[in-house]
C-alpha cells in the first residue's frame, strides 16, 4: 500500500488542523483538490478513513512517547513498525517510517494534536490507540518518569478519564493495588463497587467498540479487555466473591 492510496485517505480529517501541519512536508500534491472546505472534514468516515486516521494518530503521539526520555530506540521503532505491519501490510511500513523519522525530528505539541484527534474519534478507540502508545513506552523493557508524564499529559489532551489513564498503565506497571486501578477504583471499594467499576469497565473496553479499525486492533482490543478480566478475578479471589 503506497502512500498515496492511505495518506489521501486521511487529508480530509487532518489537513485543517496542527496534524495537517505536522503532516505537510509529506502530503504535497495530494492536498490540491482533496478538500474544499470545513465541511468535507466533518463528514461521516468510512472504516477505512477512521483506520487509517487511528494510524496517523499513532504515528504522530508514537513520536512524542519515543522521545520523552530523550532517547530514540530501536525497540520502541520496531514496535511501532510491527504495528503498521500487521493492520497495514509490508507495503505501508516505509512510508509510515518516513513519516515517523520525520516526526521524529520536529516538535510534536501533544496539546495541539490531542483535542484534534479527541474530535475525530470515539472514545474507545481513544483507549485502544493510548494502550498502544504504553505498549510503545515499555518496549525497552523500562518505563521512565518522563514517559510516564507524556502518557498522562497524552490521556488527558486526547480525552480520557484520569482513571482510565491510570487504569491502561497499571495493566503494564503492577503492583499491591493495581487490580484495583486497572478497575478504576481503590482498595477501599465495597464489593458491589467492584462489580459496578468491572461491568463499567468492560463494556468501555469491549473489542467490539473498535471493530471498524480491523481485527489486528480488535485483537490488541480483546487482550485489554482480557487484562481487566484478570484484574477483576484477581480481586475477588481475594475477596472471595463469587
Amino acid at each position: 500500500m503506497g502512500s498515496g492510496k492511505w495518506i489521501g485517505g486521511i487529508l480530509g480529517w487532518v489537513i485543517l488542523g496542527p496534524i495537517g501541519g505536522l503532516l505537510g512536508f509529506l502530503a504535497g500534491s495530494l492536498v490540491d483538490g482533496y478538500v474544499s472546505s470545513a465541511e468535507t472534514v466533518r463528514r461521516t468516515y468510512s472504516a477505512t478513513e477512521q483506520r487509517n486516521s487511528f494510524l496517523v494518530s499513532l504515528l504522530v503521539l508514537s513520536a512524542a512517547v519515543i522521545k520523552a526520555d530523550g532517547k530514540t530506540l530501536q525497540t520502541e521503532l520496531d514496535y511501532v513498525k510491527n504495528f503498521i505491519r500487521k493492520n497495514f501490510g509490508d507495503a505501508a511500513v516505509p512510508e509510515a517510517t518516513k513519516i515517523l523519522n520525520q516526526l521524529l525530528s520536529q516538535d510534536v505539541n501533544i496539546y495541539q494534536v490531542g483535542p484534534q484527534i479527541a474530535t475525530y474519534m470515539n472514545y474507545s478507540q481513544r483507549l485502544q490507540l493510548f494502550h498502544y502508545l504504553v505498549q510503545i513506552a515499555i518496549a525497552d523493557g523500562d518505563f521512565a518518569k518522563s514517559e510516564k508524564s507524556v502518557l498522562e499529559a497524552i490521556g488527558s489532551t486526547i480525552g480520557l478519564n484520569a482513571s482510565d489513564v491510570s487504569s491502561v498503565i497499571s495493566m503494564f506497571y503492577k503492583d499491591a493495588s493495581s487490580a484495583y486501578t486497572v478497575l478504576g477504583i481503590s482498595p477501599s471499594a465495597t464489593d458491589d463497587e467492584v462489580r459496578t467499576a468491572y461491568r463499567r469497565m468492560a463494556m468501555k473496553n469491549h473489542p467490539d467498540k473498535v471493530a471498524t479499525l480491523g481485527s489486528d486492533v480488535q485483537k490488541a482490543a480483546a487482550e485489554k479487555f482480557r487484562q481487566i478480566q484478570e484484574a477483576y478475578e484477581t480481586i475477588k479471589k481475594e475477596r472471595g466473591l463469587n
